[in-house]
């Protein structure tokens, strides 16, 4: 009987040595272990070759120039989802935009401004700029839109756009290029030459302005950039990906006061929700029309 305790009691004690062995032999090996990788290969994005928006060049001998430019280019080629998105939605609006643009003598590249000012979407700012073109009320005022509790133009895609155009016109005769006309256009034109005399600059790249309007340009040539290659960054997008334009619809002139749009978009064959969709200056259930006042709304089409 001693003689099988003792057998077993030897067993027990190579099984528990052996546990013990193997135990701190992998706690050493996966001390020896390098750290886990991502698997992801992220490059930096070459920034030897020119860039320029409006016509008007980058100094990309600056090394400020160069590494503010960096950042926009970085941020904007990473955040897949937003830049994808804006990708998708250049196929909806850029028609537009370009044909208004054109018309008023206004660069092609301020189409861009868009997608700074606003991801092509019709935001509401913290400051009160509202639309694609976040506009301030009394910027959008001021050149003729309508604000009220039932409309809000800042809203309606080609009249924001004219009023846009304008008033980069108007900057851009204030401040000679085209460059501080969009500084201007994103921080206020009063508060631009305001702080150019105070600096002494000439250029918007010799200004220290504030975070927001200091990556503005650099932002517009990113967008610019990134949108018009964007396979060079790894966006891939089919034709039928991309989001279709708002340009099938007739409109009707309405010269009497509409006491329920959503009565009025069934009457018209349509749903509530696409009234709004083409008509986002609509911003109540109702519409109310002065005597000797009209207003025209698009009423999609198939």
């Amino acid at each position: 009987m001693n003689k099988v305790l003792v057998i077993y009691s030897s067993l027990v004690t190579l099984l528990l040595a052996t546990v013990l062995f193997f135990a701190s032999a992998n706690k050493d090996a996966a001390l020896e272990l390098p750290e886990r990788e991502l698997p992801q290969t992220i490059y930096p994005i070459s920034l030897n070759r020119a860039f320029e928006f409006a016509g008007e060049p980058l100094p990309m001998d600056n090394f400020d120039v160069r590494e503010r430019l960096d950042r926009e280019l970085t941020v904007n080629s990473y955040t897949h989802g937003t830049t994808l998105l804006n990708i998708k939605h250049t196929y909806r609006y850029f028609p537009l935009f370009e044909k208004i643009l054109k018309e008023y003598g206004i660069p092609d590249d301020f189409k861009y401004v868009s997608v700074a000012e606003s991801n092509l979407r019709n935001a509401v700012s913290p400051a009160g700029a509202r639309g694609i073109w976040q506009l301030m009320a009394p910027t959008a005022q001021q050149y003729g839109l309508e604000i009220s509790e039932e409309v809000d133009e800042r809203y309606h895609y080609e009249k924001a756009t004219v009023v846009a155009c304008k008033l980069l016109k108007d900057y851009y005769k204030k401040f000679g290029n085209w460059t501080l006309a969009a500084a201007g256009y994103n921080m206020g034109g009063p508060r631009l030459a305001k702080e150019k005399e105070a600096q002494g600059g000439v250029t918007f790249y010799d200004l220290n302005l504030n975070e927001e309007t200091s990556r503005y340009i650099f932002r517009l040539v990113a967008f610019k950039d990134i949108l018009e290659n964007p396979k060079r960054y790894g966006f891939v997008l089919d034709q039928e990906e991309a989001y279709t334009p708002l340009d099938k619809f007739k409109e009707i002139e309405v010269k009497t006061s509409i006491p329920e749009l959503a009565a009025f978009a069934r009457e018209h064959g349509i749903t509530y929700r696409m009234l709004k969709l083409y008509n986002p200056w609509l911003i109540s259930t109702r519409l109310t029309i002065k005597t000797g006042q009209a207003y025209r709304i698009k009423i999609p089409v198939n």
